[in-house]
């Protein structure tokens, strides 16, 4: 999530459990400990360069549910053993605003697409329930607010009242998130299904800044589908759309490091193209057909073969440039919510289609 919605919900909940005489010190506390744990892009980009590395090693140790409590009993530990005194006069207390602080950072990450490793060392799939956008103002907002009321109101009981409010209420979007999901989940379930595709692998995934709107990506035996649902007006099947990839070449690839350590963070869902004798692998989850926000070459093809090169990082280009790109985009968002026949949110990147070819 962005490191906004960390903060502010690190200060809120810090600032509801600490005593009310701490209330401010709790707010800044819980934001330092709610965007802790995305620090660790520092070190690892201290230790490698490779692209493929630091996708997949962030949001790992550092935001593993078996080290984030240790770090909160330890910084914990240190303050009382050191006499720091809102924590000796409330050890209790700040034990658990410390800890709720740490521990939520990647549980609220876990909810976007892009995979938390939430039992880092231990080797599953990162989790990705996949149920917000990296950023939505609609669960943001209600901690912010709270946050500023409650440093402006100081001691006050009613600071209090607005700290669990905003908590309630983030809470409860998310909660939402999770049955809008599973109407969608549903019925993409029945669509694949009635394609024949009923065992593909899929995901769903909320488009920009809402939870109405929808994309549902299905993967294939020569590629991968993908379709939109509206979770306020669409009604019966949905119009998935078909587009390739070398999944023959990806074939031919397993076994190199960056090809495989890439399958197991996004699951599979991932275009694979040639380009210059060069394998050229696309994150599915994060981005618009066919501009997808991470693309690397892993592997080149060497007497009739693939081998593993360094791996490279491509440059994201959005399909929506300034403001006025932006602007088309949330009005295509827009139209797409309230009439499923409008095809907006395709001409966006219909120009840019021609622009990737899959051999």
């Amino acid at each position: 999530m962005d490191s906004l919605s960390q903060i502010v919900l690190g200060g809120a909940l810090a600032a509801a459990i600490a005593p009310a005489a701490h209330r401010r010190a709790a707010l800044l506390a819980g934001a330092a400990l709610g965007t802790l744990p995305d620090l660790d892009s520092l070190p690892i980009a201290l230790f490698s360069d490779n692209p493929v590395t630091l996708m997949t090693v962030h949001r790992s140790f550092s935001h593993s549910l078996f080290v984030l409590p240790l770090v909160g009993w330890l910084l914990w530990w240190l303050f009382r053993r050191f006499g720091h005194g809102r924590v000796v006069a409330a050890p209790a207390r700040w034990f658990w605003a410390i800890q709720l602080a740490l521990v939520t950072h990647p549980l609220l990450d876990a909810f976007t697409v892009y995979g938390t490793q939430l039992w880092w060392p231990l080797m599953p799939a990162p989790t990705m329930w996949s149920s917000v956008f990296i950023i939505d103002p609609l669960y943001t907002v209600w901690l912010l607010v709270a946050c500023l009321m409650a440093w402006w109101l100081r001691e006050r009981i009613t600071a209090q009242r607005v700290l669990v409010a905003g908590l309630i209420l983030s809470t409860a979007y998310l909660g939402w998130s999770l049955v809008a999901k599973a109407m969608v989940d549903r019925e993409a379930e029945r669509t694949l299904a009635s394609m024949g595709l009923g065992d593909a692998p899929y995901f769903s995934v909320p488009m920009p800044f809402n939870t109405l709107l929808w994309r549902v990506v299905a993967m294939t035996p020569a590629g991968y589908v993908e379709a939109e649902r509206s979770v306020l007006v669409d009604e019966g099947r949905m119009h998935f759309r078909g587009y390739p990839s070398n999944v023959q070449a990806l074939r031919q690839a397993r076994g190199i490091p960056a090809v495989d350590r890439l399958s197991w963070f996004n699951r599979g869902f991932m275009r694979a193209q040639v380009r210059d004798n060069r394998l050229v692998l696309s994150d599915l989850r994060m981005g618009l057909e066919p501009n997808y926000t991470f693309s690397f070459d892993v592997a080149a093809m060497q007497a009739g073969r693939w081998q593993a090169v360094p791996p490279r990082q491509h440059p994201w280009e959005s399909p929506v440039k300034g403001y006025e790109g932006l602007r088309s985009l949330f009005d295509a968002m827009g139209q797409r919510i309230v009439d499923p026949s409008s095809t907006a949110m395709h001409a966006l990147t219909a120009d840019a289609e021609g622009a990737f070819t899959s051999p």
